[in-house]
């Protein structure tokens, strides 16, 4: 029998490389969470690049292998917020559930979210039109349009079954929007409620809304 040409326990070339790419993109998200915190806390226009060398630890030439500017940063932080819920809306929707249940799930899932990314969402909302013409930003809108509409196909859903009673579907959408939306404004990860909490208390108050009488 021939030989391996690889030792037993050695990793391939392949495995590096996937090791390599996995630590780049740990420590590139590093780098978007830290300049989110201080965008949130600072705004975009006040916060420099020395600022974000000093608060990610890494040399202006380190911190440029991992962005291309700051506006790029600004780009990086609006997709580590959509990206992630998008993936697991996809997961709750695709699953074999009624919409009520479906309808919780997301709800649970997207606040949870929002309350462990707090800062890219104030940043989201107050430096979106900065970067809104870039053509990379198409990326991101395409993500947020996909969630939405699976929001709506969940609602959809619930109206074909009889489960909701809607009259208005945009309304309806944008209520729900608004709600979670709003909510860096005055959520508290540490507070009395957990995410979750809070996600199925105003799943109850948007359900017994949308229950058919």
């Amino acid at each position: 029998m021939g030989s391996s040409l690889v030792e037993p326990g050695r990793p391939t070339e392949a495995g590096q490389r996937r090791r390599s790419r996995a630590k780049y993109e740990q420590r590139r998200r590093e780098v978007v969470n830290t300049a989110a915190r201080l965008f949130a806390e600072r705004g975009y226009h006040n916060t420099s690049i020395d600022d974000l060398v000093e608060a990610t630890g890494l040399q202006r030439g380190g911190l440029y292998h991992y962005i291309d500017s700051k506006q790029h940063l600004l780009l990086l932080t609006h997709e580590e917020l959509i990206t992630p819920l998008l993936v697991r809306a996809e997961a709750i929707v695709a699953a074999d559930a009624p919409a009520d249940a479906k309808l919780r799930e997301l709800m649970r899932a997207w606040v949870t979210h929002v309350a462990t990314h707090r800062d890219h969402m104030v940043v989201f909302s107050e430096e979106r039109r900065l970067i809104e013409s870039d053509p990379a930003w198409v990326g991101v809108r395409a993500a947020r349009e996909r969630f939405q509409s699976l929001l709506e196909g969940v609602l959809d859903l619930g109206a074909r079954a009889g489960t909701f009673s809607i009259g208005d579907p945009d309304m309806v959408r944008l209520s729900i929007l608004g709600i979670v939306n709003y909510m860096p404004q005055w959520l508290d990860p540490e507070g009395r409620l957990k995410p979750a909490e809070i996600a199925d208390r105003c799943c109850d108050v948007l359900l017994r809304g949308l229950l058919p009488r």
